[in-house]
């Protein structure tokens, strides 16, 4: 007969408490890691901000502060950028040097970019931006002016020419999305929209992953053409990973193909004039089937096709974006 050592279940303790020890070890180092990121991208995206402070004029409208830049004499015109940029991205072009010559050229920060605010309490979908702007469009004495609207921002101006069309005195359209697709993109960023998860994750993982991933972002986005010599030097890319940022990218690109799903059946809506552009080799949206599409649905819209250009199609050919809008303006002073 055996008798069991009394001392067997005080061992069980043990072994119990050192496995409770090493998973209470495990989370506190897991923590002070997180908290060691949080803080080390803090301090990132305030250097970021003193490398790149804001080279414009603000304005605040329903309680948010929006960064804009401005010059130039004659019919205005505003330009809204896409998503992961900001309102610099048509200076680095020369876009926005050419239209000055003839137009007040307005380019604004949208929500949550460069250095405008992006309150919480809301999703900021592209109907709420553009209500923004719009009143924003008042702050300045802005009168209809054309708005150019590149990639997400040509469906904010889209949404502005549908719900604010007294507004618009016409629109150009750059490489844009408008009818809804599977985008394995969006549910890829989508994360750091999430609440609480999102919260941790653009302060801790997601500023790293997303500075190592911008080279292919940006080459993805000018292919098959180049990335122009000095782009990273003179583009703010280091704004772009900047907590705030991150959540105001990942939102757009959860709204983005609800909003293209709201507003397909009422492009029928529009009346003033319409210029669509777009690169025949974009790899970000198909060009046939959005900009192409659209160009259907609007039967008195102008389709400009860009050979051999991608996504960025205002830097592959900045002349022909800046005759489109001349054009649209005119037709804009005609039927005034």
């Amino acid at each position: 007969m055996s008798i069991e050592p009394r001392h067997q279940p005080a061992a069980r303790t043990t072994n119990g408490h050192s496995t409770a020890s090493r998973v209470g070890l495990a989370l506190g180092i897991t923590a002070a890691a997180l908290a060691g990121l949080a803080v080390a991208n803090t301090l990132a995206a305030r250097a970021a901000e003193r490398r790149n402070p804001p080279n414009g004029r603000f304005v605040t409208v329903d309680g948010v502060r929006l960064h804009y830049l401005e010059d130039g004499v004659g019919p205005p015109v505003v330009l809204i950028h896409g998503n992961v940029s900001t309102a610099e991205d048509f200076r680095v072009s020369g876009l926005f040097q050419r239209l000055r010559r003839r137009h007040r050229v307005i380019a604004i920060d949208r929500p949550g970019f460069g250095h405008s605010e992006r309150p919480r309490g809301s999703l900021w979908t592209p109907a709420e931006q553009a209500t923004l702007l719009r009143h924003a469009f008042d702050a300045l004495g802005i009168e209809r002016p054309v708005v150019v609207g590149h990639s997400f921002g040509a469906t904010v101006a889209v949404a502005m020419a549908l719900d604010h069309p007294e507004t618009v005195g016409g629109i150009v359209l750059l490489a844009g999305y408008y009818f809804p697709t599977a985008r394995i993109d969006a549910a890829l960023a989508a994360p750091p929209a999430i609440p609480l998860l999102g919260d941790v994750l653009r302060h801790t993982l997601s500023p790293p992953l997303g500075a190592a991933a911008m080279p292919l972002l940006v080459k993805g986005m000018f292919a098959p053409l180049p990335v122009p010599d000095g782009f990273s030097d003179r583009f703010p890319v280091s704004l772009a990973v900047r907590p705030g940022q991150i959540r105001a990218s990942a939102e757009d690109g959860v709204t983005m193909v609800p909003a293209a799903r709201a507003m397909r059946d009422r492009y029928g809506e529009l009346r003033m004039p319409v210029a669509i552009l777009t690169g025949t080799e974009d790899r970000v949206v198909g060009p046939d089937e959005q900009s192409g599409g659209l160009h259907a649905a609007i039967p008195h819209s102008t389709l400009h096709r860009v050979p051999g250009a991608g996504h960025m199609v205002h830097y592959a050919d900045p002349d022909l974006v800046v005759r489109a809008i001349d054009r649209v303006a005119a037709q804009t002073r005609a039927e005034a």
